[in-house]
């Protein structure tokens, strides 16, 4: 019987293409790792109702959102690390005195504190998903909330930086910015998900490309850059694969082992 594992994969650029579809050859990769009796898993940055449906078509239960902010295991809430809501009311408060909007985001949905700007508008349709922030500038209040997206052009967050120590602020395009809870990753969600599992250093695997990866990728034993991944991001794992498009995620699971070719 084969020695139980349990590999993580990041979404966008990892298991999903440019065009945010998932290649067959994965998907079948996919199923293949849970008839074998591993556990698959999902790392990534985004909020659980943005990749609901990937999930279910993979019949994926476990998975690290919002960076580490979100950790499910089989189904279950695991571990939470929500965001300083007194910080976040004087951010807010500051931004809109700039005209800078934010969305509020928990594990259910994402809202707006204005209801049109053209920041919002242009960087979450790069995004291509359907969900899109509807108006409620006081959700943050009496909820947990797991990241916010602050919208001002390049550079121009510095200052927030400077006066919002208890936050990180991660740009992921020229009008936009996750504000995260300060020190979070995808690693300390991953960590609580393998203490949980018990399942030792050498049987923990994880795929990713992006920046927001590099600590997984530094942390896991058995780490996998795909082959479209940033150089700084290849420097840190311990295999590089081929590039999503041709067949990645397939031919890293071949190279470490977990299936044959």
């Amino acid at each position: 019987m084969t020695e139980k594992s349990v590999i993580f994969f990041d979404i966008d650029g990892t298991l999903l293409n440019h065009d945010k579809q998932l290649p067959l050859s994965t998907r079948e990769a996919i199923f293949k790792l849970k008839e074998l009796g591993h556990i698959v898993a999902i790392a990534t940055g985004r909020a659980p109702f943005m990749y609901e449906d990937l999930r279910e078509e993979l019949g994926i239960n476990t998975y690290v959102s919002y960076n580490g902010q979100y950790v499910v295991l089989n189904g279950e809430v695991l571990h939470t690390n929500p965001l300083n809501i007194p910080s976040l009311e004087k951010l807010t408060e500051v931004a809109l005195s700039n005209n800078y909007p934010v969305v509020f985001m928990d594990h259910e949905d994402m809202k707006a504190n204005v209801p049109e700007h053209d920041f919002i508008s242009e960087s979450i349709a790069s995004l291509k998903i359907e969900h899109f922030p509807s108006h409620d500038p006081n959700y943050y209040k009496g909820r947990e909330l797991y990241q916010t997206l602050f919208f001002c052009p390049e550079g121009e967050e510095k200052p927030y930086e400077q006066e919002f120590k208890d936050f990180d602020f991660v740009r992921w395009h020229p009008l936009s910015v996750d504000i995260l809870p300060k020190g979070g990753s995808k690693a300390k969600g991953i960590e609580k998900i393998v203490e949980k599992l018990r399942i030792p250093a050498e049987r923990q695997f994880a795929f990713g490309d992006g920046l927001n990866d590099l600590e997984m990728l530094s942390s896991v034993q058995n780490s996998v850059a795909m082959g479209n991944a940033e150089d700084t991001v290849k420097a840190v794992a311990k295999y590089v694969t081929k590039s999503v498009e041709e067949d990645g995620i397939l031919n890293g699971l071949q190279m470490v082992g977990l299936l044959e070719p």
